[in-house]
């Protein structure tokens, strides 16, 4: 793994340096305290309990992000993963303090229980009210009869979100340690960890694990977890976390819950979107209620791969301090602009689109070959042709990260699978033009990018304005991907050379109309046969678009996937009319 960090060459200054920045960045907000790694938020409310927060830095948007208004008055931030030191947290404490008592939240941890505690010693000494509420959401790091041994991690966010709402309210300190602790107890969290973080300073990093590896539970400090497996597909882990919350919270159907998608600092919203789409479908099968749904990063060791998922039980009163508007640059509820808009109806359910990757049941006019398509064998031809991109997504997958982003397997599964999907619901339909036509679109629609438009075009562009037909030809089939060829080339202005979709495409068009007197199958043949030695070509080329273009000649060698992917569709052609179907 890299340790590449972005520091000065004295890393024992990081902290101090990381927080002049964001003081400095955010001054309107923000006034440090004296030469403290401390600092307090300029606009809060007059005679209220003060919420200190705090603990080792980090662990960035947390602690530093939760200070404002409706949030934390100060914040008491530590070395890297270490405590800050009684002193820092006392003048923290006096700098908020307005006579109605000191609150102080931070994670369960040795070090921050012992420094916090004699923190509180001194406050008290001097005169100052003082209380504490530990963050103990990680379910996965104790058993449930040694809860107070268990760590703080995302869970923080919701703990210190409704104490500073109840703090604002003008409660006394106590109510304000009950609705606070009544938040942290209807809290848990469970994390993944998929790769360590590294710490300013340090050669090795937390943890090491191996690149097919991940762990169930990891700590944000590296902490070992509760199981280390291989990887597995974002719905199986999901899936084993929220079987986990499920039971540890007791959640039965109309139970009602906040949800937290937290990133651990290198996973990107992409995925973490997709951790909440697999998420959210398991909530919604079980008959549990969303009351809100967050999903960002929150709570972070360095650059660790993984993600947490925090639920918070909801009832009436939690609701009213969960929904209190508050501000701070990484973190805001509620609008300055007025009430947000409400409908009296029911929002409708997300119909979830499964990915089915379960082939379609295929059938054809005749056994044996096939002299001319029918629309019904059009319909097929088409569903088995996108099964079989969609069977051949990692290969394409593989074919383009060499010189490309490597995005092209799935942009081109995705955009089958949405043909597939109309295509399953036009049995009956007498027009193949329209069968093409209906694939194109839906491909050009969702796949995005350039792929989606040349390979959208592909079906759409030829058949796009043709005279309805109920039976087709091999001339026809000649002629509707001529007229396609033709339309790609004005958009993309691709030749035959340039290491593209076209260098397939035209060789395999050529090869059909010079056969076209033959029989459909050979005539199918022929354009396979002109597509795969396009393809071929296609390494001898340095590419003209694309990534692969700032390649240059290191790009030779290498296929060009678009002209893969036309080789792929003319084989399920062949096939299809041949009989010699894959898979069926």
């Amino acid at each position: 793994m890299s340790t590449k960090k972005i520091l000065n060459i004295d890393v024992e200054n990081v902290v101090e340096e990381s927080l002049a920045g964001y003081l400095t960045a955010y001054r309107k907000y923000y006034k440090k305290i004296d030469e403290y790694n401390a600092f307090v938020y300029k606009g809060k409310r007059k005679d209220k309990v003060a919420l200190v927060i705090g603990g080792g830095s980090g662990h960035e948007p947390l602690f530093t992000g939760y200070c404002g208004a409706g949030l934390a008055d100060g914040v008491a931030c530590g070395n890297i993963c270490a405590s800050p030191n009684p002193e820092l947290i006392m003048e923290t404490a006096k700098a908020v303090d307005q006579g109605k008592g000191v609150l102080f939240i931070y994670g369960n941890y040795a070090g921050d229980n012992l420094n916090f505690d004699m923190a509180e010693e001194m406050c008290q000494a001097k005169g100052i009210k003082t209380a504490h509420v530990r963050e103990w959401d990680d379910f996965a790091s104790a058993p449930r009869e040694r809860i107070t041994d268990r760590r703080g991690i995302a869970g923080d966010v919701y703990t210190i979100k409704i104490a500073g709402a109840a703090c604002d309210a003008g409660h006394s300190l106590e109510e304000v340690v009950r609705i606070a602790e009544k938040a942290r107890d209807n809290t848990n969290t469970i994390g993944l960890a998929t790769s360590p973080g590294t710490l300013p300073g340090n050669e090795k990093p937390t943890f090491e694990i191996a690149d097919d590896e991940m762990e169930f539970g990891m700590g944000l400090h590296g902490e070992p977890g509760i199981e280390r497996t291989k990887m597995m597909p974002c719905s199986d882990m999901v899936d084993r976390m929220y079987r986990e919350l499920k039971v540890e919270m007791n959640l039965k159907a109309e139970d009602e819950i906040a949800v937290l998608v937290n990133g651990l600092g290198s996973t990107p919203l992409l995925e973490l979107n997709l951790v909440y789409y697999e998420l959210y479908k398991r909530i919604h099968k079980d008959g549990l209620k969303v009351y809100d749904t967050e999903i960002k990063t929150y709570c972070t060791c360095m650059e660790m791969g993984g993600f947490s998922i925090t639920f918070l039980k909801m009832d009436d009163e939690l609701k009213a301090y969960y929904d209190a508007p508050c501000f701070s640059p990484y973190y805001a509820k509620g609008s300055v602009s007025g009430e947000v808009a409400t409908n009296d109806e029911e929002d409708e359910e997300i119909e979830f689109d499964e990915t089915d990757v379960t082939p379609a049941k295929i059938t054809r006019s005749k056994n044996g070959v096939l002299t001319e398509l029918e629309a019904e064998d059009v319909r097929n031809m088409l569903l088995y042709i996108a099964d079989k991109i969609i069977a051949n997504k990692p290969y394409l997958t593989e074919v383009d990260s060499a010189i490309g982003d490597g995005d092209h397997g799935i942009g081109m599964a995705g955009g089958m699978q949405k043909a597939k999907k109309k295509l399953l619901a036009m049995q009956g339909t007498k027009n193949a033009y329209e069968l093409f036509e209906t694939a194109g679109q839906a491909m050009l629609m969702s796949m995005g990018g350039a792929s989606g438009v040349i390979f959208g075009s592909l079906y759409l562009a030829g058949a796009k304005g043709m005279e309805p037909k109920e039976v087709m030809s091999a001339m026809d089939i000649a002629r509707m991907e001529r007229k396609s060829l033709v339309a790609i080339q004005e958009r993309g202005s691709a030749q035959v050379g340039d290491k593209t979709m076209v260098d397939a495409l035209a060789p395999a068009i050529e090869a059909m109309e010079l056969n076209s007197e033959k029989t459909l199958l050979e005539v199918l043949k022929a354009a396979e046969e002109g597509a795969r030695i396009g393809m071929e070509n296609t390494k001898k080329y340095i590419a003209k678009f694309g990534r692969a273009k700032s390649l240059l000649e290191r790009a030779i060698g290498h296929q060009d996937a678009g002209a893969t992917s036309v080789y792929l569709i003319f084989q399920g052609m062949r096939e299809f009319v041949e009989g010699s179907l894959d898979n069926q």
